[in-house]
């Protein structure tokens, strides 16, 4: 046999990417030339065969960076920013236009009030810390990403570049993974994808998975009207003949094909990609991430507990997937695709209404959805590793009748209230305080940077963490933070 004419080992003699295929090598009684060929193109075709989704994975094969086993978050994204006076920092000494419409009652925290409203809450405040003294002054919504990164400069209304800052939820699947092979560790239930913030920089396999899409959920309106219709759950929907045991017998071809490229491959590059592709089967025709998603393997009574409504069936479903594995569940409380259904201008700036017909219908149906996922997963023994937040992206205005409304608030970044439950942290407390009229931090500002701080501390992941950035540069994972130490952890 004769050298190809079109491969002179003097033209190329140089390093390059092939060169552990040995192209330029003639092997045997083949053509030179198609061998050749043929082995340079296989790493082409392993590289795009790869499902980049399932390298979310990979951490956790490698013992992830010696992050804690079992930790997870379930986040209740209040969408549109939650008034912090009618919630959880009420001020019933103020006049109406500054205290509002609402009463307030005692909790099981001795001296410590909230909003009449929330009563099941108030019964089981030991289990909850409420954080009254949050700054939220560089955020804003749609996008929602200053507080779901953690960083001051992921505002894209200011900031061009601040859509490439990843979210907390992203670094921690990439740096702590799912608990379990086939379950996606970051998870999104939204309405927009203006309501959550995604992976940036870090790479699009460490998106949330969008729980909407695999799920059959009730379908609500913009203001919040049950349409009587249900999702199909089309992630798990095969085209019109496409069957389980089809997509199976399809594996067992590509398997077979696999064996030729592996006879190919010196690089084991192949071996690599055998474990991806497993994974990305495994995930859809799996059981577990199925199983995971199907509420109807859940009791009756659980069901009836938890309620039919859209944001409660998704709190089961969180509830079920971080018991299955997954490490982080964002759950997008709003019907409205646009700045959300908790943002309550004033009754004459429909969707939203003000605080008595926009606020008042949202928080029993909150405060069940809250205490009944608390309580469950007490229940079944979870709640010390499950870290329950709730929240928006910032407070409203101290003094109602904004924008010619009688009782509406508008956008109020100075300060805001939030919740926390679980995670085996240390609760039954009030951090931070407010001035008079609930307008301004009076003491303990928690900033974004903390809350990230706090999350990767929860998870085992180093506040040293860096990734790099699109143009090449290394950065922080904590931007101006450190973990609320209150918490105890």
């Amino acid at each position: 046999m004769t050298r190809s004419p079109l491969v002179k080992a003097s033209e190329h003699s140089h390093s390059h990417a092939f060169r552990s295929l040995n192209p330029l090598v003639t092997e045997g009684l083949s053509v030179a030339s198609r061998r050749n060929l043929l082995k340079s193109s296989m790493l082409g075709m392993a590289g795009l065969s790869l499902p980049q989704l399932l390298q979310a994975r990979e951490p956790i094969d490698r013992g992830g960076l010696g992050a804690p086993k079992g930790k997870s978050v379930i986040l209740l994204w209040m969408t549109g920013g939650p008034s912090q006076i009618d919630t959880w920092d009420p001020k019933p000494d103020r006049p109406p236009q500054n205290r509002g419409p609402f009463g307030v009652i005692p909790t099981t925290l001795p001296g410590v009030i909230i909003c009449e409203h929330l009563p099941k809450q108030a019964a089981m405040m030991d289990r909850f810390t409420i954080l009254r003294s949050v700054d939220a002054k560089s955020s804003n919504h749609e996008p929602n990403m200053v507080f779901q990164t953690g960083n001051l400069e992921a505002e894209p209304r200011t900031n061009p570049e601040a859509v490439r800052y990843p979210s907390i939820a992203s670094v921690i699947a990439k740096h702590h993974g799912s608990h379990r092979k086939g379950i996606p560790p970051n998870i999104g239930f939204y309405r927009s994808k203006s309501h959550i913030a995604f992976a940036g920089d870090l790479g699009q396999q460490f998106d949330p998975f969008p729980g909407n899409l695999a799920s059959k959920l009730p379908i609500y309106d913009l203001i919040g009207n049950n349409t009587g219709k249900s999702t199909a759950g089309e992630m798990f929907q095969f085209a019109k003949g496409l069957s389980f045991e089809r997509m199976s017998d399809r594996r067992k071809l590509l398997a077979d094909i696999d064996t030729m490229r592996r006879d190919i491959d010196q690089s084991r590059v192949m071996e690599a990609m055998d474990a991806y592709n497993q994974q990305a089967f495994d995930l859809l025709l799996g059981p577990e991430t199925r199983q995971a998603f199907d509420l109807s393997l859940e009791s009756k009574a659980t069901r009836e507990r938890y309620g039919d409504h859209l944001w409660c069936q998704q709190a089961l479903l969180a509830r079920r997937l971080v018991e299955s594995g997954s490490a982080f569940v964002t759950l997008d409380l709003s019907y409205h695709t646009a700045s959300g259904t908790w943002d309550n201008h004033g009754d004459n700036i429909p969707p939203y209404g003000g605080i008595s017909k926009g606020l008042k219908p949202l928080l029993p149906l909150f405060d069940h959805l809250l205490t009944t996922l608390v309580s469950d997963l007490e229940e079944r023994g979870k709640l010390d590793d499950v870290l329950v937040i709730a929240m928006g992206e910032f407070g409203r205005t101290p003094m109602m009748g904004t924008q010619g409304s009688t009782d509406g608030r508008d956008h109020w970044p100075n300060v805001m209230s939030m919740v926390m439950a679980g995670g085996g942290l240390r609760h039954g407390q009030v951090i931070g305080s407010t001035d008079k009229d609930g307008g301004s931090i009076r003491e303990r500002a928690v900033t974004p940077g903390d809350l990230a701080a706090t999350l990767y501390r929860y998870f085992g992941v180093p506040l040293e963490t860096q990734y790099v950035d699109s143009s090449g540069r290394p950065r922080n994972v904590v931007n101006h933070g450190a973990p609320i130490s209150e918490l105890g952890v």
